[in-house]
């Protein structure tokens, strides 16, 4: 197996020929992504604990979803204490510099994040709503409820920052002032509500599955202090090697085909040129702001 050096640990990688998606992306291919590209991703990992999909073999093999300690885990990797609901901790990965996040992704995962970081559990830096399409609904109709969204979301003084799942439908991400995570998840509840309320033959606040064909579920439970979200940038287990991408509103307002907001591995490097890294705001939680009042 190759054994390579990143900023100064020696990293063993296996099965890099491995094609793990359908256009033929190799686990190098991954590698390499992830590697190149560990500075749009850190800011959004530093700090935070993870919770990992793995598919070792690709989106069709056996795909498993776990917040424990790999074993094997090399002792220069950060772990931290989790609290849990029950009142004990668990002990979670946290990635902090570029060798962890190339050994972490050696294990062929999807990066997810709660909403919160490590130095102030169920503490919120980020309020996160998550719009997922019950076919035939599809991106498209996720993005006129972000229009909406996203202009609610204005007059209460937030910023907001869209980027696409990497699945089916798109995340709308505000940094905060910090405040406890609770109150994140009765605000954006409200705000579900509120949309769906506005929006009745786009949207749905409620999960239930009858509810669903057709329109664009409003997901705000990921505020939990014990949920997590795919992180900024992080690769998915689909088909394809969708990216979960940062997206203007300029190409949310202009969408017109699902396949317009169908963003690859691939297409990053050329999307990087023409924006930039369209998180970086968020990432230096320049914007953030208060919740507002609930008797606003």
């Amino acid at each position: 197996m190759p054994v390579v050096t990143v900023e100064g640990r020696r990293l063993t990688l296996s099965n890099l020929e491995k094609a793990l998606y359908d256009d033929g992306t190799t686990k190098g291919e991954l590698l390499h992504y992830y590697a190149s590209h560990g500075a749009l991703l850190l800011p959004h990992l530093v700090d935070r604990p993870l919770s990992l999909l793995r598919y070792p073999d690709g989106h069709t093999g056996q795909r498993f979803f776990t917040k424990n300690v790999p074993p094997g885990t090399p002792d220069w990797v950060m772990t931290g204490e989790v609290p849990t609901s029950g009142g004990g901790t668990i002990r979670q990965l946290v990635v902090a510099d570029l060798p962890s996040l190339v050994w972490v992704a050696n294990l062929v995962v999807e990066f997810h994040t709660p909403q919160w970081t490590l130095t102030e559990p169920g503490v919120a830096d980020r309020l996160v709503l998550d719009l997922d399409p019950g076919p035939p609904a599809t991106v498209v109709d996720c993005c006129r409820v972000a229009l909406w969204l996203r202009d609610r979301l204005t007059r209460d003084g937030l910023t907001v920052h869209p980027k696409t799942s990497g699945s089916k439908g798109l995340h709308l991400l505000s940094p905060l002032r910090p405040v406890d995570s609770a109150d994140a998840s009765a605000y954006a509840k409200r705000l579900a509500t509120e949309a769906a309320g506005a929006l009745p033959e786009l949207a749905v606040a409620v999960m239930a599955k009858r509810l669903r064909p057709g329109k664009v579920f409003i997901d705000h439970s990921q505020n939990s202090a014990r949920k997590t979200t795919a992180t900024p940038y992080t690769l998915r287990a689909r088909p394809l090697p969708t990216v979960s991408a940062p997206v203007t509103w300029d190409e949310i307002a202009g969408c017109e085909r699902p396949e317009d907001l169908e963003i690859t591995l691939a297409d990053l490097p050329a999307r990087l040129a023409e924006h930039g890294d369209l998180f970086a705001p968020l990432a230096e939680h320049a914007d953030a702001a208060p919740l507002p009042d609930p008797g606003d």
